[in-house]
């Protein structure tokens, strides 16, 4: 009453003729809204068919979509329903059918050029994506149409095109909802996948939906809170009694992917300063289960994992914040990571991992990602840290750090597998295609086993000179080679050179099985790392064995066989030459032979190789200095039994020796980058 009695008494200060203009003015003004509604009312019929019209020829144009409507009108001050729409893609089936949709958006939002989805009612929709050989009816969204081509204006922000896009999707989600019979389908040559929703509604920004696959094969449920105004979403899906299974997913690309529960959760979306945009999200998803050949060779099963994401959108950039935390299990890590586009792209990205315990990183592995690690007992703690940064203008100068650190660490007993079986004498089984080859001891029990004394030292500094120069000083890893790998096969746009120490080949061929996995590779270096840090292996035995086990030739395996098969010599007689051309096999050891002439001699383009290995070694004190550059590159002959005919040579693979050449010369460049600087100080 008292505020009422204040208004009162200030109004009744203010002069009747001050009254009367404000009292015309606000007149005047409801008269113009009053005009301009019933002017909007006149001619909204007309607008809204004119807009159909050019709804229609845009989606016919760009698209090549037929876009046809039975009805369309309005069906309150703010919203339009449409009745009977079809979506036909030209020369295709049909896409889309709809017998009722009616659509209302806010007022306010339209008076600054923004349409924001306020109520949204559907009623029997049915999306039908059908592929027949190599065509479908869903091509239009993978090609790109004029009005992407002919963008026009400054260069692109995109931290602004960011949020365009974000406000684009979130201006489309109703605040209120009703969905009655929707359905969605896949259909190809071999393939059909259904999933219906007999209702889906959104009432006051809570999301209730059901969802049934495949006629009734599974029930999935979908929650969620949707609050569009302050930009924050979550959704949580999940499976009536049973899990989440994607069959789509395993028949179209072979990966298998369950799961019980997947949230994911949008909680921030905020301008810092005028070119940066910031978003905070997580994921979480509950006994994921996961099974694709570049993963894994078996199932993989993570019982709960979780990403916590901070994002921040440049103009020129995008990068994930070092707040960022992902955890599985009791394993947590915070990654980073950050593409630059200007000037040109540049790429960084790391990983770090706090000191946890030893035992609760390794129980936090999924389940069949590192077999051969399964049931491991340790103690004391461990931290991980990957820092990489890539200049693409200037890829030689790429930044590698990789590093384990511990503390009292220890093995107190082996899992699936005992690394230190290699300590004494065991059986290597090499596999070729999958299938096992035969079997090999390792140990005096096997007549073409031979010790490090019984090798001539020019066949061992050949194979360390060529395969892993600094073996007996590093601890598996070698970050020089795995940056020069990186740098060679950017250049060359393809993976050429992997950087693997002898450890690593090792590992490999004796611990884990042949796939070519990620999970394998991850595997691989873990091994490693618990080997050489931990030397369970001293590193001659590990060369030892190294020699006696890999392959030379089509089974050929050993340097006992491998010598004897290419020169019917004993390890300890090999020559320089023979020496430096063995070394040279080893990445590709099937193509031995071809490497030679129809008389036996090394193929020319062999040359410069030999130069440079020889080069090394002389520069080391491994062998006598050779003016000619030869290195007994012209001594090499190969025995007479195997010595190929010149027809089969040439004619067996046409295409062997150009790809043999090129591989030799790319083999020489990495090198040639590994040992630059020394080479540059002996010239």
């Amino acid at each position: 009453m008292r505020k009422l009695n204040t208004i009162s008494t200030y109004l009744d200060r203010i002069p009747s003729k001050y009254k009367k203009i404000g009292g015309l003015i606000i007149g005047a003004c409801l008269i113009l809204i009053v005009l301009g509604i019933s002017i909007v009312l006149t001619k909204r019929n007309a607008l809204l068919a004119e807009a159909v019209a050019k709804m229609k020829e845009k989606a016919l144009d760009d698209y090549g979509l037929d876009l046809k409507i039975g009805k369309v009108y309005f069906s309150g001050l703010s919203s339009v329903t449409f009745e009977n729409v079809f979506v036909l893609p030209i020369a295709h089936d049909q896409l889309v059918s709809m017998k009722y949709m009616e659509v209302g958006v806010k007022i306010l939002p339209l008076l600054t050029g923004n349409v924001k989805v306020d109520q949204l009612n559907v009623t029997d929709a049915r999306i039908t994506f059908k592929k027949q050989d190599s065509i479908s009816n869903y091509d239009f969204l993978f090609r790109r149409h004029a009005a992407d081509t002919s963008r026009k204006g400054g260069p692109l922000n995109l931290a602004a095109f960011t949020n365009r896009m974000i406000n684009s999707i979130l201006y489309k989600i109703p605040d209120d909802m009703k969905l009655r019979g929707l359905e969605l389908s896949y259909r190809d040559d071999s393939l059909l996948q259904k999933m219906t929703v007999p209702e889906a509604d959104i009432d006051n920004g809570k999301l209730n939906a059901m969802v049934h696959v495949n006629d009734r094969e599974a029930l999935w449920h979908l929650e969620g809170d949707i609050n569009t105004g302050k930009k924050r979403l979550f959704f949580r899906l999940f499976g009536e009694g049973q899990k989440i299974e994607l069959p789509l997913l395993e028949k179209k690309y072979g990966l298998k992917l369950t799961f019980d529960t997947l949230e994911t959760q949008l909680r921030k979306v905020e301008w810092n300063g005028d070119d940066e945009l910031r978003m905070s999200g997580s994921w979480r998803v509950g006994n994921l289960l996961m099974n694709h050949w570049r993963i894994a060779s078996n199932d993989v099963v993570v019982p709960n994992a979780f990403i916590d994401a901070e994002i921040e959108v440049g103009k020129d950039y995008v990068s994930l914040d070092k707040e960022s935390e992902i955890k599985i299990n009791a394993l947590k890590a915070n990654p980073y990571a950050r593409i630059t586009f200007k000037p040109h792209k540049m790429y960084s990205f790391g990983l770090r991992t706090p000191y946890i315990e030893a035992q609760e990183v390794f129980d936090s592995f999924p389940t069949g990602l590192f077999t051969s690690l399964e049931g491991i007992k340790v103690s004391g703690e461990m931290a991980y840290q990957l820092d990489f940064f890539l200049d693409t203008e200037l890829p030689d100068s790429v930044k590698l750090f990789s590093a384990m650190s511990e503390k009292s660490f220890r093995v107190n007993s082996w899992g699936a597998t005992n690394l230190a079986k290699i300590n004494s004498d065991f059986v290597y089984t090499p596999y070729e295609e999958g299938k096992p080859v035969r079997n090999i001891v390792v140990g005096p029990a096997n007549p073409d086993f031979v010790t490090l004394d019984e090798v001539s030292p020019n066949l061992k500094h050949a194979i360390l000179t060529a395969e892993d120069p600094s073996f007996f000083a590093h601890e598996g890893f070698v970050p020089q080679a795995i940056r020069a790998a990186i740098a060679t096969n950017y250049k060359e746009k393809a993976f050429k050179r992997g950087g693997s120490t002898i450890s690593m080949q090792l590992v490999k061929n004796v611990y884990l099985v042949r796939d070519k996995t990620l999970a394998r590779k991850i595997e691989e270096m873990l091994l490693v790392w618990l080997i050489e840090h931990n030397k369970i292996v001293s590193k001659q035995r590990l060369f030892e064995v190294y020699l006696n086990i890999i392959e030379w030739g089509k089974n050929v395996y050993g340097i006992s066989e491998a010598a004897r098969y290419y020169f019917l010599k004993r390890p300890s007689e090999l020559t320089i030459g023979e020496s430096i051309f063995l070394a040279s096999i080893v990445p590709r050891p099937k193509t031995g032979l071809y490497r030679f002439d129809a008389n036996g001699g090394v193929r020319p383009y062999m040359s410069e190789y030999f130069r440079l290995i020889g080069g090394l070694m002389a520069r080391r004190g491994y062998t006598p200095y050779d003016s000619s550059g030869a290195y007994g590159l012209y001594s090499v002959s190969l025995r007479n039994a195997i010595l190929p005919a010149k027809h089969r040579v040439d004619s067996l693979k046409p295409d062997m020796n150009p790809d043999l050449e090129k591989e030799v010369e790319e083999a020489q460049k990495m090198l040639e980058e590994m040992f630059k600087d020394e080479i540059g100080k002996s010239e």
